[in-house]
């Protein structure tokens, strides 16, 4: 503990007289604890302490840099899957997507729930487990056009491609294609229906018990998996 303190009195010490600018990159790591006579490990748990704290960021393959992270270093869509897992990101559907629902079963036009249809119709003959789930990509957005809201379809959007970005393992059933009782088949169709109908909390309630089936399934392939 005692030298873990001393690389942080250390680092803190050199940071502080150093004269490039505060958003300036640092040394690499073995040249930086040269410089302040400490072990790579120490330094390591040092810049760790400082990154936790706001007064560093790091980017993998570009260097360790003073200050905050950039804007731009928090919302790319690879930066955010590379700092997420499949657990935060249908906990996030959770929270947006049944809101989504909602607000669909408001605003959504009679071409909107003709889509829906369509999307639902073409899932059910997807031959192939890559086309069901274009089907059903194109179902849950549309549901989010249907909110004639351009900030949720962005955020829809966003979190879409986060979700496809991450890395999700093997979670298909050992199966060409869904099974005709796919769960997903008859849970969408209430979804469907009770915007159809602009049941506005029962689109909401709808959404969420599907999602939540979903993370069920996706649990239950892991464990087969692992």
């Amino acid at each position: 503990m005692d030298e873990e303190q001393g690389a942080l009195t250390q680092l803190k010490a050199y940071l502080a007289q150093r004269a490039e600018p505060r958003e300036g990159r640092l040394p690499p790591e073995r040249q930086l604890a040269d410089i302040l006579g400490v072990s790579r490990g120490e330094l390591r748990k040092a810049l760790l302490m400082l990154e936790r704290n706001g007064e560093l960021w790091r980017h993998v393959g570009r260097g360790t840099f003073l200050g905050t992270r950039p804007v731009e270093e928090h919302s790319t869509i690879a930066a955010i899957a590379g700092r997420s897992n499949p657990r935060q990101v249908m906990q996030a559907r959770l929270v947006i997507e049944p809101r989504i629902a909602r607000e669909a079963a408001i605003t959504a036009s009679a071409h909107n729930i003709a889509e829906m249809h369509h999307c639902m119709h073409a899932s059910r003959l997807a031959e192939t487990w890559r086309q069901y789930e274009n089907w059903d990509n194109r179902l849950h957005r549309i549901i989010a056009e249907a909110t004639q809201n351009t900030v949720l379809l962005a955020l829809f959007d966003t979190l879409n491609a986060v979700r496809r970005a991450v890395v999700w393992g093997r979670l298909r059933a050992n199966t060409a294609k869904p099974p005709l009782d796919h769960h997903s088949f008859s849970e969408h169709e209430g979804v469907v229906r009770a915007i159809e109908e602009r049941d506005t909390s029962g689109a909401g309630e709808a959404m969420k018990r599907h999602l939540l089936s979903v993370e069920q399934h996706f649990s239950i392939l892991r464990e087969a998996a692992e």
